[in-house]
């Protein structure tokens, strides 16, 4: 492929800059890079005591839902589950789809909030208010299998420069917003308990100095420092099944659970 591109010369590569300039004006070039993911993403793993233990796989998409980076812990592309790759993609994918900031409510008739996949639990469930969303924008296959496997998480993943698009409705993805309360993208993580992803994707956001939404950027939380939180709200249910959400917007517990108010708060 290398070989081939080269032989077609300098127009060809121009023209691929041009496409990419076309389909993503605010592009990835303020987002963080592949090396920035992992070194945050192993660093989140690290730090995190929740869930199994188990290695991530993290993807970073810009507003436009272009996959900008994507990464993994461990040693190699074998030590995570496999299909915790696309996963993260459609976490990442889904939180900057459903989340907005005050640039995009400036008239007053709107709300600036962050929803993070973990809120979207109860909501999307039969008789929620959302029923159905994660049907809404199935995943790529094309993009989110295409290959050579042995880039996967790379600084050469295949999804990089395309859409990969889905929705996911459970713990890990979560808006990026920069010092301006804007949000320029979002990043998804998988491979752990979908409670962990949650914890892990927080602490990720945290460690790239993109998780400020402050007093401008709204949540379904009721925790102010932590708007886009994960909420455990679901009351036991004596017939067996899911129970009820209290707020609407919750999320199971899982096993070794941890504790969200004691993740970092926003800036």
């Amino acid at each position: 492929m290398h070989r081939r591109i080269l032989s077609l010369g300098i127009p060809v590569a121009l023209l691929a800059l041009s496409a990419w300039a076309d389909d993503d004006p605010n592009g990835c070039g303020d987002l963080p890079s592949y090396s920035q993911l992992k070194a945050a993403l192993v660093a989140a793993t690290n730090a995190e005591t929740s869930g199994l233990n188990m290695n991530m796989w993290g993807t970073i998409v810009d507003r436009d839902g272009v996959v900008c980076a994507v990464a993994f812990t461990g040693t190699n592309r074998g030590a995570q589950w496999p299909g915790s790759r696309v996963i993260s993609a459609q976490k990442a994918n889904t939180a900057n789809a459903f989340s907005l900031d005050p640039s995009a409510v400036s008239g007053g008739n709107g709300l600036s909030l962050a929803l993070s996949t973990a809120n979207l639990y109860s909501a999307v469930q039969p008789g929620g208010s959302l029923y159905g969303l994660q049907a809404s924008n199935p995943i790529d296959t094309e993009v989110a299998y295409k290959g050579p496997s042995s880039n996967f998480g790379t600084f050469n993943d295949p999804m990089v420069g395309s859409k990969a698009a889905g929705v996911n409705v459970f713990g890990g993805g979560l808006a990026l917003y920069n010092s301006s309360h804007q949000i320029v993208g979002a990043v998804g993580v998988s491979g752990d308990t979908s409670c962990a992803d949650h914890f892990i994707a927080w602490r990720t956001r945290h460690n790239l100095n993109l998780d400020h939404l402050g007093t401008a950027i709204h949540g379904v939380s009721g925790d102010a420092s932590r708007p886009d939180n994960i909420v455990f709200d679901i009351a036991p249910n004596p017939a067996g099944g899911t129970g009820l959400s209290a707020g609407g917007f919750g999320h199971p517990t899982c096993i070794n659970t941890g504790d969200p108010s004691k993740l970092p708060v926003v800036q």
